[in-house]
């Protein structure tokens, strides 16, 4: 048993990862400052999967001490506050899963555009506040929340960022849990930036067209897609 928590569970993106993880049989936590919030979501996640789905909600910090992987889909504008008050209580050998997207909505700015990061991206800066013995992995920028929450197949690649490869093998295993979703090796951590512009892109796309639309790569091997 890998307990996952999901750090912003209690949104669009967080609820729907968590939502699709618990109908894939993993023991999932959702986290979130309130607690209550927490386990109002983790209840819903329930009433939607089944009464035998291994969820449960907790406030941040007990979600990451019971945690092998940590998922983080928060806003940016918490993102460097919630990493100083989660560092000491994620467990050693834990896996830390950035999706943050520095949109400039954070700072009050268009919706469609990112910020720029210091380091480089949200994933890295992740990775400068937790310390080298931290894995930090870059992944699920790009998938839809309203797709993960539509019950649908996901016809989403996900790509997945790190330096640690024995980590991104993890996650794109687990990203590979979700129906539809084929999973690729986007190399570094330093690629992450690459993901989160992204988003922005299919932002606009969907605020466009009224969709939910992901990204597929062509012209790839069939063995690219296996973790």
């Amino acid at each position: 048993m890998n307990p996952i928590a999901v750090l912003g569970g209690t949104g669009r993106e967080g609820y729907g990862l968590a939502l699709r993880w618990a109908q894939a049989g993993e023991t999932v936590i959702i986290g979130s400052r309130d607690a209550n919030r927490a386990q109002e979501a983790a209840n819903k996640v329930r009433e939607q999967s089944g009464a035998d789905c291994k969820i449960s909600g907790a406030d941040n910090l007990a979600a990451c001490k019971a945690a092998a992987i940590v998922v983080l889909t928060i806003p940016f504008a918490g993102h460097a506050s919630l990493l100083k008050e989660i560092k000491s209580a994620i467990p050693t050998g834990s896996i830390v899963v950035d999706a943050t997207v520095p949109l400039a909505a954070a700072v009050g700015g268009r919706l469609t555009r990112t910020l720029g990061v210091w380091q480089g991206s949200a994933a890295q800066q992740s990775a400068e506040l937790l310390g080298p013995e931290v894995p930090v992995v870059a992944a699920f920028q790009n998938v839809s929340s309203g797709l993960l929450m539509s019950g649908q197949m996901v016809e989403c690649d996900i790509v997945v960022c790190g330096d640690h490869p024995e980590a991104k093998q993890t996650v794109r295993a687990l990203a590979g849990k979700i129906p539809g979703v084929r999973t690729l090796d986007g190399g570094k951590l330093e690629s992450a930036r690459i993901l989160e512009q992204i988003t922005a892109l299919l932002i606009n796309l969907n605020m466009r067209y009224k969709t939910s639309s992901g990204i597929r790569f062509t012209g790839l091997p069939d063995d690219a897609f296996h973790s």
